[in-house]
């Protein structure tokens, strides 16, 4: 994976920047062609490259007048004090020093700003984009990688009711007082529904602790400046919900990656504890807004829900995040297999990549009723980009050491960890699935490996009729007939 791992330069003195700026100069080693190829695979504008280089440019030649000034400064003061010394008159050169100095100062502010508006323009850049991610912009073209079906051989299974339709009938859910309590996609998860959720919560993280996975419950809120650091701008309009009460505003948290990420913040991680794997729980909370007007119906797409989050630390060395990477995926296909669900693995397409991702897969698990996949899992590796943002870096202390014969006077290596993230299950839709796959005629099965978690129970009776179609399919119904 010599593409992303063949630079090892100094890091510049932004940690805001989810790229080295070195890679773009190409005095250090750099290849601003490798930005643009950036730019190409995700559909982006390669135009934000060029204001980086310009801006980094100018920012260094800002530089460089400043030591200028700097140097002017200095030697006026050996002179002024050459003048005392001999006591001579200077005031003129005093007053004129001053001056300089007043004038230094605004120019070194002026810098700032330039650095500030370089790095806001590398921020507009995402992360390096594997090779193996179909390059296209439709999601309609991503890659089927794989399948699992063991239990129904070629044909996938078909059902009469979907989850809309058996959480009334199972008496599971009442989304109808939930949203008078809580507005729009608000739900109360009652009787078997609440004892089924939280089966899935105990087994997934049973599940990952048995593979090596260390338990972590994160806070459901983030100070706000600690959430920029972890989540895109988008993610702030479209996705999260922001508190306010003692103190600053807060955000609530979209997903345990946020705080999970953020946890290891300004550390140094010993190469040796690498990698490490935490199981997330948490509350999820999402507004939903470029969803409007998808899945109303039922508790498949909601504000609040729990989730299972799988997340790793690694080395940037040795390729041992991608390794990582395919063991997270693993893991969440064994645990769908383990409930005996239908599924397939996507690779989603170079377009569609959030900003973090250089790869990500999708596991799409079967809804028979609704005679279609949706997806249920996500996994990225997002390599050092939220590393660097964060402040985690990869090593025992402050400085990087040196390999033999280095230059005494050649500076420290600063190197970032690597961050994958994954989903194990997000429970109230892992839940919408079970019930579509295990319904019968009379109820829905209850999967074996949650039985124990449920005190033994292995059936869920229905106990109320169908709920009345919607207009529009009762529409479309008519219309089929005529």
């Amino acid at each position: 994976w010599n593409y992303f791992g063949q630079f090892e330069l100094i890091q510049s003195t932004s940690i805001a920047a989810m790229h080295d700026i070195n890679l773009l100069r190409a005095d250090k080693g750099g290849d601003v062609e490798r930005f643009y190829e950036i730019q190409r695979r995700r559909y982006a504008d390669k135009a934000v490259v060029d204001q980086v280089v310009e801006a980094d440019k100018a920012w260094r030649a800002q530089i460089a007048k400043i030591d200028d000034l700097r140097y002017d400064h200095r030697n006026a003061s050996k002179v002024i004090g050459q003048k005392k010394k001999a006591k001579e008159e200077c005031d003129d050169l005093m007053a004129a020093n001053k001056e300089l100095a007043a004038r230094i100062a605004d120019e070194e502010k002026k810098l700032d700003e330039m650095a500030a508006q370089r790095d806001e323009f590398l921020k507009g850049i995402g992360n390096f984009v594997h090779d193996s991610v179909p390059v296209d912009n439709n999601e309609d073209n991503n890659k089927i990688e794989r399948t699992f079906n063991a239990e129904f051989g070629e044909e996938l299974p078909k059902k009469k009711y979907n989850h809309v339709d058996l959480v009334h009938m199972c008496d599971l859910v009442d989304t109808e007082k939930g949203s008078i309590v809580a507005g729009n996609r608000g739900y109360f998860l009652k009787n078997e529904g609440v004892l089924l959720n939280m089966a899935l919560l105990n087994y997934g993280m049973s599940f990952l602790a048995a593979r090596g996975y260390n338990p972590m419950q994160t806070p459901f809120f983030m100070e706000q400046h600690i959430m920029a650091e972890c989540a895109q701008l988008s993610q702030f309009d479209e996705e999260l919900y922001k508190v306010s009460g003692e103190g600053g505003d807060k955000y609530l948290i979209a997903t345990s990656e946020q705080p999970l990420a953020a946890y290891h913040r300004h550390d140094w991680v010993d190469p040796k504890e690498l990698p490490r794997r935490y199981s997330g729980f948490s509350t999820c909370f999402r507004k939903e807004v470029g969803s409007h007007g998808r899945d109303t119906l039922g508790i498949f797409r909601v504000h609040q829900f729990e989730k299972i989050e799988q997340f790793c630390v690694a080395s940037p060395d040795d390729n041992q995040s991608w390794e990582v990477f395919d063991g997270m995926i693993s893991a969440a296909e064994e645990f769908y297999q383990s409930l005996k669900i239908p599924y397939r693995v996507v690779n989603i397409v170079s377009g569609a990549l959030n900003d973090a991702a250089a790869k990500k897969l999708d596991l799409e698990a079967w809804f028979p009723a609704s005679t279609t996949y949706r997806e249920l899992v996500s996994c990225s590796n997002c390599l050092d980009y939220q590393a660097r943002r964060l402040e985690v870096r990869y090593g025992t202390s402050g400085k990087v050491k040196k390999g033999a014969g280095a230059d005494k006077g050649a500076p420290q290596l600063k190197k970032y960890v690597h961050m994958l993230n994954a989903t194990l299950c997000a429970t109230e839709r892992a839940l919408c699935c079970i019930l579509e796959n295990y319904q019968t005629d009379d109820g829905v099965n209850v999967p074996e490996v949650l039985q124990p978690f449920m005190g033994g129970k292995s059936f869920i009776p229905f106990v109320k009729p169908p709920p009345p179609a919607p207009k529009a399919e009762k529409k479309a119904a008519k219309k089929a007939d005529a």
